[in-house]
């Protein structure tokens, strides 16, 4: 059965996102050869990349260009060559290779994808769409990875008054960068 997991990098405070669009300077405060590796592992687990419009319509901005301008060459390779989900009511076209828009029935599509076999889907960012995922009980797991830096003010990964949820530590791993990153599994699955 295939898992959904969030992955986020937020701040101390609780903030995935400056106070605007893409404002994720934080990000290189913790990254480094540990991040890189984990993240290399975790698309390598990927069967699906799972974004709502904002977040596919920036990732598909960097990450189209990213394989002949970045040191990232392997995450850049993954990400563009695992298929994707991008959830929107609003885009018409989703031209980033392997992606398939789905504008209705985010639940059912998201539930019978893990009713099949095959290997995890992770949502990256995308608040919107985590927020309501969040809301409808669907993610499997949490990965958080912990930026050392308290932001003051963005926005935050978690929104008030989302509906209260026990969740299982699965691990801890610290990174030489001074971040953390915490791995939960929802208790309610």
């Amino acid at each position: 059965m295939r898992k959904l997991i969030m992955w986020n990098v937020m701040t101390l405070d609780g903030y995935f996102e400056g106070s605007q669009n893409w404002d994720l300077s934080f990000h290189q405060t913790i990254w480094g050869q540990e991040l890189e590796k984990f993240s290399i592992d975790q698309l390598k687990s990927a069967d699906y990349l799972v974004f709502g419009r904002v977040t596919y319509e920036g990732m598909a901005a960097y990450w189209t260009t990213a394989e002949a301008e970045t040191s990232e060459l392997e995450v850049a390779k993954l990400m563009n060559s695992i298929p994707k989900l991008v959830f929107s009511k609003t885009l018409k076209t989703a031209d980033w290779n392997n992606t398939t828009l789905i504008s209705d029935k985010a639940y059912e599509k998201i539930q019978q994808l893990k009713s099949q076999d095959g290997k995890n889907m992770f949502v990256f960012g995308s608040a919107n769409l985590s927020e309501t995922f969040i809301q409808d009980n669907l993610f499997d797991e949490y990965r958080i990875a912990i930026a050392p830096v308290v932001l003051g003010t963005g926005r935050p990964l978690f929104k008030e008054g989302l509906t209260s949820n026990s969740l299982s530590l699965v691990s801890t791993q610290p990174l030489t960068t001074g971040g953390v990153i915490l791995t939960y599994a929802n208790s309610k699955i």
